[in-house]
């Protein structure tokens, strides 16, 4: 059969070719990939350090940008966590909490993985100007039921629980909002469920308390615990070390494994958790953030990583982390209800391996790593701890813990991009390689502090706003998983 020379050359040159029919009046299919490239107006201002040349990122979506389907849509002030799905047709949508705005974004990006549509899912009427602070997508695959978006109301209003949004809701619907109150009131930084396999027919959810206390640790690791995809009508505990004399998180030592029981709760609401906690002797943290759990099999999925950030103040002196630390907690293959807890990583410990942390408030785990990211406090004490916001590489397997890059605020100044003297955010990390089908490939977001438009809020989001920060979002290809 004779091919003629416009369907070899089209052949030739579609480099995304699914088949091509030799005869005449054949037409060419093709199917759009992910291509990844820097879509924003705004510069990549994250700086690769040693180690990490090799990695590449780009600029995907900033406060400045203007999408083509919705030239209207704002990315509004200090984007926070998110979850992202593929759809069945092949494009894509990132659920982002931005918190500054009170409110919850969904962001639709083409089959190439370019930003196309931004609107809003919740906004600040309907979390009562309650900050939506770290966030966790929940579905079917990983965890047995779903898709679900679940959101931290951590500070500003009244809205103290954890947030339960359908990833495909209306934006028209934006004022109407889901609360979870089997999940307790806290000043709720995030709420995780843990992967399927970890408990057969059981849904198992930590939750990060980010209470400050300037006297007293007062940040709790709370633990629910319900029948699989039932987030109304199980149980809620709260982690409590049981070996004596341990009273306060800075009794613990870096790299010494402690028992766990996690006892339950008889309250719901804010206060009265809080004063629950302190008489059955549940350990407070100083500012419990982010939360993650090891993948890649069951036994992984029972094993917990979280944040707490640290607060400095003269009265939590060898009670509460000044800088930040990171734990684990290995539960039960039986009775979630049994565990141990190690601090793995203790940034109060001037001498030791994490005496660089400035604040620790976001994790991302792997199957073999875990990515933590910064938000400085203000505390920068020591040459280790004079720097810009960090984001690390934490190995599971033998502890090594590696710088992957710094937030550039000096080039960012010198181009115009707000101030140097106030520190950016790094957050919101989630591995997406199996979602877009690059490995090694993770969105971060940056809260630009100091970085100020009164443009940089959405109307739709937030009529009167608190703040006009710009959010920026990237895209690292190259981490190791």
């Amino acid at each position: 059969m004779k091919t003629n020379f416009k369907t070899l050359l089209l052949c030739t040159m579609s480099v995304m070719v699914i088949s091509c029919n030799q005869d005449d009046d054949s037409n060419v299919e093709t199917e759009e990939k992910v291509v990844l490239a820097n879509h924003s107006e705004t510069p990549v201002f994250l700086a690769k350090k040693s180690g990490f040349e090799n990695i590449e990122i780009y600029s995907i979506l900033s406060s400045e940008d203007q999408l083509t389907q919705s030239p209207n849509f704002v990315y509004g002030s200090m984007a926070d966590g998110m979850g992202l799905m593929k759809n069945s047709d092949g494009t894509f949508s990132l659920i982002n909490n931005i918190e500054a705005d009170y409110s919850i974004a969904r962001i639709s990006f083409d089959k190439t993985f370019k930003p196309v549509k931004g609107e809003y899912i919740l906004n600040a009427a309907a979390t009562a100007r309650t900050a939506q602070c770290s966030g966790s997508l929940v579905t079917p695959e990983e965890h047995g039921f779903g898709p679900l978006f679940l959101s931290g109301g951590e500070w500003g209003g009244a809205s103290k629980g954890v947030f339960a949004t359908d990833p495909f809701k209306s934006a028209e619907n934006a004022e109407l909002a889901t609360l979870l109150p089997a999940l307790g009131q806290w000043s709720t930084e995030n709420a995780v469920v843990i992967g399927k396999d970890a408990y057969p027919n059981k849904t198992v959810a930590f939750i990060g308390d980010d209470t400050s206390d300037n006297t007293t640790p007062s940040g709790q690791l709370a633990m629910y615990v319900g029948n699989r995809g039932d987030l109304a009508s199980g149980n809620l505990y709260g982690l409590k070390v049981t070996q004596t004399g341990i009273n306060f998180e800075m009794d613990m030592q870096e790299g010494v494994t402690y028992p766990v029981e996690f006892v339950e709760y008889n309250e719901r609401t804010l206060n009265e958790l809080e004063q629950e906690s302190r008489d059955n002797g549940i350990m407070g943290f100083s500012r419990v953030e982010d939360i993650d759990y090891r993948k890649g099999s069951a036994s992984a999925n029972r094993e917990i990583y979280f944040a707490v950030t640290g607060r400095k103040s003269t009265a939590l002196t060898g009670k509460g982390s000044f800088y930040g630390r990171i734990y684990k907690v290995i539960l039960d293959a039986n009775d979630p209800k049994i565990a141990t807890i190690t601090c793995v990583l203790d940034g109060d410990k001037l001498s030791g391996v994490a005496r660089q942390f400035h604040s620790p408030d976001n994790i991302v785990v792997t199957k073999d790593y875990a990515y933590i990211q910064e938000d400085p406090n203000g505390y920068p004490d020591t040459a280790d701890k004079t720097h810009f916001s960090y984001l690390y590489q934490y190995n599971l397997n033998t502890g090594a813990l590696k710088v992957v890059l710094e937030c550039d605020q000096n080039a960012a100044q010198n181009a115009g991009y707000g101030s140097a003297s106030s520190l950016w955010e790094l957050t919101g990390m989630i591995d997406v390689s199996d979602i877009i089908g690059v490995e090694g490939s993770f969105l971060i977001c940056t809260q630009n502090h100091g970085w100020e438009n009164a443009s940089f809020t959405d109307v739709n989001a937030n009529p009167s706003t608190d703040s006009s920060e710009a959010s920026v979002l990237y895209l690292i290809k190259g981490l190791e998983r």
